[in-house]
């Protein structure tokens, strides 16, 4: 009985406490209802600026000389003397005598070989006389001749009247063909003559030609310097034997320091200009290779804070490109590059010393350019729109610098540029833009080389697309960068 009363007490409970629960939820007010508000995000812009871009590109390279000499022996000797300088590194001038080989040699070769030159003039000279002495000899073997024809005929006149022998015309005649033969002979040594003559000419020339090369090897047994060099590597001692073709020392030219900067294409075809000539001629084309790519070289090398500069000039452009970097070799030569060297303050451009190429190609009027940090994904940018919305749109890349890009296409002058890395980034979504003035002097600055409100610097004109001489052109035409202070 117990346990079924305690069932029954139950249900009333439990009816009572839901009867209280629905009439407090049923009284409750319900939660107001509020639209949802917009997110802005806050992003650093600035307004693309329409600039005279001044393209730039640098490069590393190492310092080489541009003539290198090589000291080969041409002549076998002994050595007896060595300059006293002739160390690597020492730097020589152009004539020094570096080497000098034993002579002796070459001296006995000459004497003999002049020697050969005159027994040859003196048999000239005797072939001289022996002609003079044949030509006069057969003008009295003709006039004997003569005499004996005539002493024939009147003894056959004798004959015919019986006065004398067939004997004594037997005589005559014999007498006569010998007179005949003495002509003939003397001819022949006369016509021999120039035989002679023209073989002892060829064997003085033979001993002249060998006397001549005698004479060089003589010289060559004293080596100079042809030019101005700072010697890079030696090869021989005193009382050395050396050999025909043997390499002695090594010398580097000191008028002309090269270096070889390795430039991709793409920043190579972002320095140069249009051709504009209609033919170019091969044999000048070296000497106008500066003009016609319109390209200012400058050497700089970093030692700890200070950075020293070197004006170079654009010598030639390598012939092939490098299948591993795919780079293009560009050759800037330094003229005079130890004469520039101040002890303790600035060191030469020696030989091996790697350093900085920097290119600059003349300005191109009228380019968009932007900072590289705003690319997206290689060929987006983010811009803000009408309504402060966020665009996200491909653009066509002219040029990439370092620290900002030249567009081509899909950009246009004053248009907002979002420096400010979006994450995520959604098109359309509500932007309160801020300008960063500092960015954009900056990205001026790097574009054109000049601050915001200075001109361009001077360059030549190479047409409508090119600033004049002596240019006064405002660097920046955006109107919203025109209230910057430089």
């Amino acid at each position: 009985m117990k346990e079924t009363w305690r069932k029954l007490t139950f249900f009333p409970a439990l009816l009572l406490g839901a009867a209280l629960l629905f009439s407090v939820v049923k009284g409750r007010t319900p939660p107001e209802r509020v639209a949802p508000e917009e997110r802005i995000r806050l992003a650093r812009i600035i307004p693309t600026p329409e600039l005279a871009f001044l393209p730039r590109a640098t490069a590393h390279g190492l310092v080489r000389p541009g003539r290198v000499w090589r000291a080969v022996a041409q002549v076998s000797g002994q050595v007896l003397e060595i300059h006293r300088d002739l160390k690597q590194g020492a730097i020589l001038p152009k004539g020094a005598e570096l080497v000098r080989l034993d002579p002796v040699e070459y001296q006995l070769t000459v004497a003999r070989l002049r020697a050969n030159i005159r027994g040859v003039e003196a048999r000239m000279a005797e072939l001289a006389v022996k002609k003079e002495n044949a030509q006069a000899s057969l003008t009295i073997e003709r006039q004997s001749l003569a005499l004996i024809q005539k002493e024939l005929e009147r003894k056959r006149e004798l004959v015919k009247s019986r006065t004398t022998s067939g004997a004594a015309l037997d005589q005559a005649q014999r007498e006569v063909l010998a007179s005949r033969q003495g002509v003939r002979n003397l001819q022949n040594t006369l016509d021999l003559i120039p035989t002679e003559k023209k073989a002892l000419e060829a064997e003085r020339t033979v001993y002249q030609a060998q006397l001549a090369q005698a004479q060089l090897d003589l010289e060559h047994t004293v080596i100079t310097a042809p030019f101005d060099l700072r010697v890079a590597e030696v090869n021989l001692e005193t009382s050395q034997f050396v050999s025909r073709g043997e390499l002695l020392a090594v010398g580097d030219g000191l008028a002309v320091a090269e270096v070889v900067a390795q430039l991709s294409l793409e920043r190579l075809s972002g320095l140069l200009l249009p051709n504009r000539r209609k033919k170019i001629d091969p044999t000048t084309i070296m000497a106008e290779l500066p003009d016609l790519l319109g390209v200012v070289p400058e050497v700089r090398l970093q030692v700890g804070e200070r950075t020293m500069t070197w004006p170079a000039r654009l010598a030639r452009i390598s012939d092939a490109i490098d299948p591993q970097t795919r780079t293009v070799g560009v050759i800037v030569a330094v003229d005079h590059p130890y004469r520039q060297a101040r002890p303790g303050l600035r060191p030469p451009l020696s030989k091996n010393m790697f350093v900085d190429v920097h290119f600059q190609g003349r300005a191109q009027a009228n380019k968009v350019v932007a900072p590289r940090k705003a690319l997206r994904d290689g060929h987006f940018l983010h811009l803000v729109g009408k309504d402060n919305r966020l665009e996200i749109r491909p653009v066509e890349i002219f040029l990439r610098q370092d620290d900002f890009i030249v567009v081509e296409k899909g950009l246009s002058a004053g248009e907002r540029v979002v420096l400010t890395d979006l994450t995520p980034a959604v098109v359309g979504m509500k932007i309160k833009p801020t300008v960063d003035e500092a960015a954009l002097a900056e990205l001026v600055f790097q574009a054109s080389g000049s601050r915001v409100g200075e001109a361009v610097n001077p360059v030549t004109s190479y047409g409508t697309d090119y600033l004049p001489l002596a240019a006064d052109i405002p660097v920046v035409k955006s109107p919203a960068v025109e209230t910057l202070k430089p």
